[in-house]
C-alpha cells in the first residue's frame, strides 16, 4: 500500500545560511534574553535600559560575535550578527535592541574597518567587553537624509595640530550613555563629497554637551540625545580613516546598518505576529476562536506571506554580503520592504486585537510604535526609493 504524503506545515527546517552552531547560538541568546532582559521590558519603557546590559552581554560574548578574535570577539561570520538581532526581539523592547545594534553593528564596524591599531585597542576591545559604549553621529538638526548637508565643522589648528570641532547632532541613540562617538564632520566646505572626515570623539571632552534627552513616539527604552560640540579639541590621532573621505566611509557603514535594520524589522514583525496568533486562538467571539473566522485567517495569511518574503530577501542578501559582495541595491530593497511590512504587520495585529490592541498592557501598540522608526532610521523610505531608482541609471 502506497504511503500517503501529507503537507507538512510544521516543518522547521532552517535556512541554508545557518549551521548547527548558529542554532546553538540562537538558543543561548534566546534563553538569556527571555530570562534576563524580557522581565524588565515594562520598567525600561519608563527609565531606559541600564548600562549593565552591555556589561552582561559583553561577559557572555554577545557583543563581538562577528568581530575578530584578536580584539576579544568570537570571530564568527556575519550570520551570527543576524542571529543576535533576531533573538533580541524576544526582549519585547525595541529600544533595547536598537541601542545594542547601534553599538555592535553601526558604530563598531567603521572603527574596525578604518581605525588604526591604537584606536581599535582603545575603543573596540573595551566595547566588545561592554566596558565602553559606542554611538554614531550623522544626523543634525538641519541635515538628516541629506548627509551632504552636514554643517558640523572640524577645523585644523595649525599651531597645535589639533582639530577644533563645532556643531550639533540630533537623534543620537546611546548619546547620553556613550563613552565615544563616531562623528561625521565637514573639514573642507568647498570640496563637496571629498570634504568630510570622521572623528572618534570621547564624550567626556570639554565642549561636548549632552543637551537634551529627546522624547519619542516609540523606542522609549533607548536614550536618544541632542548633542552640541563647542570648540571641542581633538588630536590628529582622533581622525578615523582618511581625512576628506568621511562621506564614503559613512556610506559604507550605512549599508551594514540598513541590512541589520532589515533583519530587525523582520524579527520584530515575526514576534508581534506570533503573539497575535496566540491571542487569535484563545480569544472567542460568537462561540468560537476569532482565528477561525475567514476574515481573520486571511489577515494572518497575508502577514505571513509578507514576513516570509522579507525574511528570504534579507537572508539571501546577507549571504551575498558574507561572500564578499557589496549589493547596495539589494540591501536597500530589503531595508525598504522589511521596514514597510513590519509596520503593516504591527498595525494589522492591533486590528486583530481590537480594543485590547490599543491598550498598553498587551504590548501590541508598543510594537507598532517601536517598529515605525524603521521606515525613517538609517534612511527613510523615500531615500531608499531614490537609491533604488538611481541604481538603474534613472
Amino acid at each position: 500500500m502506497a504511503t500517503v504524503i501529507k503537507p507538512d506545515f510544521a516543518s522547521a527546517r532552517r535556512h541554508f545560511i545557518f549551521t548547527d552552531e548558529h542554532e546553538e547560538l540562537r538558543e543561548s541568546i534566546r534563553r538569556f534574553v527571555i530570562k534576563e532582559l524580557q522581565p524588565h521590558a515594562e520598567e525600561w519603557e519608563q527609565t531606559t535600559f541600564p548600562d549593565w546590559v552591555f556589561e552582561r552581554m559583553g561577559e557572555l560574548g554577545f557583543l563581538g560575535l562577528d568581530k575578530p578574535e584578536e580584539y576579544g570577539g568570537q570571530g564568527g561570520d556575519y550570520y551570527t550578527s543576524l542571529v543576535l538581532t533576531e533573538e533580541m526581539a524576544h526582549a519585547h523592547c525595541g529600544g533595547l535592541g536598537m541601542g545594542v545594534a547601534v553599538h555592535t553593528d553601526m558604530a563598531m564596524p567603521p572603527i574596525l574597518a578604518f581605525g588604526t591599531e591604537e584606536q581599535k585597542q582603545q575603543w573596540v576591545v573595551p566595547a566588545i567587553k561592554g566596558a565602553k559604549i559606542l554611538c554614531i553621529g550623522i544626523t543634525e538638526p538641519d541635515a538628516g537624509s541629506d548627509v551632504a548637508g552636514i554643517k558640523t565643522r572640524a577645523v585644523r589648528d595649525e599651531a597645535t595640530g589639533e582639530y577644533v570641532i563645532n556643531g550639533a547632532k540630533t537623534f543620537i541613540t546611546n548619546g547620553h550613555r556613550a563613552h565615544v562617538i563616531v562623528l561625521v564632520t565637514r573639514t573642507d566646505p568647498d570640496a563637496a563629497y571629498d570634504g568630510f572626515t570622521l572623528f572618534l570623539v570621547p564624550m567626556d571632552l570639554p565642549g561636548v554637551v549632552r543637551e537634551k534627552r529627546l522624547e519619542k513616539l516609540g523606542m522609549h527604552a533607548s536614550d536618544t540625545a541632542l548633542l552640541a560640540f563647542q570648540d571641542v579639541r581633538v588630536p590628529e590621532s582622533a581622525v578615523l580613516g582618511q581625512v576628506g573621505k568621511g562621506f564614503y566611509h559613512i556610506m559604507w557603514e550605512l549599508q551594514g546598518e540598513r541590512l541589520i535594520g532589515a533583519a530587525g524589522s523582520v524579527a520584530g514583525a515575526q514576534r508581534v505576529f506570533d503573539r497575535t496568533l496566540e491571542y487569535a486562538k484563545q480569544r472567542t467571539a460568537f462561540g468560537r476562536p476569532i482565528g477561525r473566522f475567514q476574515a481573520i485567517r486571511h489577515k494572518f495569511a497575508e502577514m505571513a506571506t509578507k514576513i516570509e518574503t522579507a525574511r528570504q530577501m534579507v537572508y539571501t542578501t546577507a549571504w551575498r554580503f558574507q561572500n564578499g559582495e557589496y549589493p547596495v541595491r539589494e540591501i536597500t530593497i530589503a531595508k525598504l520592504y522589511a521596514a514597510r511590512i513590519a509596520v503593516e504587520v504591527a498595525d494589522e495585529c492591533i486590528q486583530i486585537h481590537g480594543g485590547a490592541g490599543y491598550m498598553k498592557e498587551y504590548g501590541i501598540e508598543r510594537s507598532w510604535r517601536d517598529l515605525r522608526l524603521n521606515r525613517i532610521g538609517a534612511g527613510t523610505d523615500e531615500i531608499m526609493l531614490d537609491v533604488i531608482g538611481r541604481s538603474y541609471g534613472l
